[in-house]
């Protein structure tokens, strides 16, 4: 819809399913979580800032005298390879944004590697050296499931012990005090493990949860924004400005439509403005029906403020009276409609009465010529009050539809020949056609849609048939457009005039002498029960036709 009552709406990104798992996440491809992300790059600087420590205590000058390097040309060069491993790693998550749990677990593996080098290189160093690895492997269980993050840390205190066993007398040489050093680092490196992972699962679920309370604040935001923007109420948000920020449909059409630019209610709306100002300034609310727009139905506006005593952000709410009157109208023919059939009820006996009598006097033998006509028209308006007194109870009384499937083709020759016999119909008065190369399926009532029928075919006989000429009328099967099942009465008669065809589906409406103007009035009321449309159709040439279209069956795909 063009101009205002787009104004401004946003729409939130369809929902996104929140991992149920947390290992889920990190066993994928790319770790690419916000909290993933920065653990990775942590680490990755991390070890950047590790590499250059191995490489400052490789390369410091010899007259320090600390630390002492038992082999100088492995730390030198293990120091090398691993500050090129650490600017490679880095540059490579800079550009990619993305690094597999594949290859975070070669990370480590080398660092781990890296480090056990380093200290059988520069034994003086092997507590900080040691140290640094544990933040390593705390970062790898914060990225990885626990069973990778354990085996990262076994690992670990294997090469940090096998140093201490298998050291070589020429590089290092062992006493107790490395035994029981490497033993405490092989202990903290599981409980840190063990720990960081049991944090970053709760880090993770933590996020998980308020991603998708996130979700479901935007779900809710877009499920209130589409329930206002649908209300027949019309609501707008006006700040103290007096200027426009949100508006339903409802509301901008009640406001004649105005184009999206014009946001200052009093321009607007002036009324709307007046009466605004009025209840702020005085606390008074003018209730009397207002337009505001030509051409546009009449209107109360209620205020309502957005926080108490807060004048800044005024919600309006405007009640369309034409509403408000078609529900009061409603109400008042649903009672009407029941008073009607009680009344009906009650006729019914008295009723009985007069015709049984008159059919009484018709059997007299001292009745004259004249009484005898005059007893006929008493019992002629004895049957069409009769008639209208059963068309009342039988819309009051309307039962729920029970839909079957049913081959229109067949049901329809079935009626006819049924109908042909109740009503002693011969020839080509009243036939079935239908050309159809399949079979035509409909959901109906069986029993509404004889009563639909018969009303229609009894209309067609009646008065679809031209002077001196018998009826001719035709009951046609087919498929309509993407395969709908249609239902025509086709007559050959002199048709309806347009003024009439506007209003033959009203209740009471009629132009016979003896018609109660209740036959088609029914006949739709029981289509619509039934999901099916009855419409009045001009036959080209001269004659009418009345078209029901009705519900195909439901279509049931096969499965793969």
């Amino acid at each position: 819809m063009a101009g205002m009552a787009h104004v401004p709406i946003h729409w939130p990104e369809p929902c996104r399913r929140v991992p149920e798992t947390v290992s889920s996440r990190v066993m994928s491809d790319s770790p690419n979580s916000t909290t993933t992300r920065h653990e990775l790059l942590f680490l990755n600087y991390f070890r950047l800032a590790q590499a250059l420590v191995y490489v400052g205590l490789a390369f410091t000058p010899a007259g320090i005298g600390w630390p002492h390097l038992d082999n100088i040309g492995l730390a030198r060069i293990v120091a090398a390879l691993y500050l090129l491993f650490a600017i490679l790693v880095v540059t490579i998550t800079h550009l990619s944004r993305t690094l597999g749990w594949l290859a975070i677990l070669g990370t480590l593996f080398i660092d781990i590697v890296a480090a056990v080098l380093a200290i059988t290189a520069m034994n003086d160093a092997r507590i900080g050296i040691a140290m640094m690895l544990a933040v390593n492997l705390a970062a790898g269980a914060l990225l990885l499931p626990l069973r990778l993050a354990l085996f990262l840390a076994a690992l670990a205190t294997l090469g940090v012990l096998g140093r201490t066993l298998l050291g070589l007398p020429h590089l290092v040489v062992a006493d107790d005090r490395d035994f029981l050093e490497s033993g405490l680092f092989g202990m903290a490196y599981f409980a840190i493990v063990v720990l960081c992972n049991v944090l970053g699962r709760q880090l993770r679920a933590s996020e998980a949860l308020a991603e998708q309370r996130s979700i479901d604040l935007v779900n809710l935001s877009q499920v209130n924004e589409l329930i206002i923007r649908r209300m027949k109420t019309g609501v707008m948000l006006v700040d103290d400005a007096n200027r426009i920020h949100q508006i339903n449909e409802s509301a901008w059409m009640l406001l004649g439509n105005p184009s999206s630019d014009q946001r200052d209610l009093g321009r607007v709306a002036p009324e709307l403005s007046r009466r605004l100002y009025h209840w702020i300034t005085s606390g008074k609310l003018d209730e009397t029906a207002t337009q505001l727009a030509d051409g546009m139905p009449e209107v109360v506006p209620r205020f309502s403020r957005l926080a108490p005593n807060d004048d800044s952000l005024v919600l309006i709410f405007l009640d369309d009276t034409s509403l408000v009157s078609r529900r009061a109208e409603e109400l008042t023919l649903s009672s009407l409609g029941r008073l009607s059939a009680s009344i009906a009820h009650e006729i019914r006996n008295p009723l009985a009465a007069i015709r049984y009598s008159a059919q009484l006097l018709a059997e007299s033998n001292e009745m004259n010529p004249t009484d005898l006509r005059m007893v006929e028209i008493i019992n002629n308006h004895c049957s069409r009050l009769n008639e209208i007194i059963e068309n009342i109870l039988q819309l009051s009384r309307r039962e729920r539809s029970r839909p079957e499937t049913l081959n229109l083709g067949d049901w329809s020759h079935d009626f006819v020949e049924e109908y042909k016999q109740g009503n002693d119909l011969g020839g080509d008065s009243l036939r079935v056609i239908d050309n159809s190369a399949a079979p035509v399926a409909a959901v109906a009532d069986p029993q509404q849609l004889q009563q639909v029928l018969w009303n229609l075919v009894q209309n067609a006989l009646r008065y679809g048939r031209m002077p001196g000429e018998p009826a001719r009328v035709m009951v046609v099967i087919r498929h309509g457009e993407h395969g709908v099942p249609i239902l025509e009465v086709i007559d050959r008669g002199p048709g309806i005039a347009p003024k009439v065809a506007a209003q033959i589906f009203e209740p009471f409406y009629t132009t016979h002498e003896y018609g109660t103007g209740l036959g088609l009035y029914l006949a739709r009321q029981m289509a619509e029960a039934n999901q099916a449309a009855l419409e009045y159709v001009r036959v080209a040439g001269g004659g009418s036709c009345f078209r029901l279209v009705l519900t195909p069956p439901a279509r049931i795909e096969p499965t793969a």
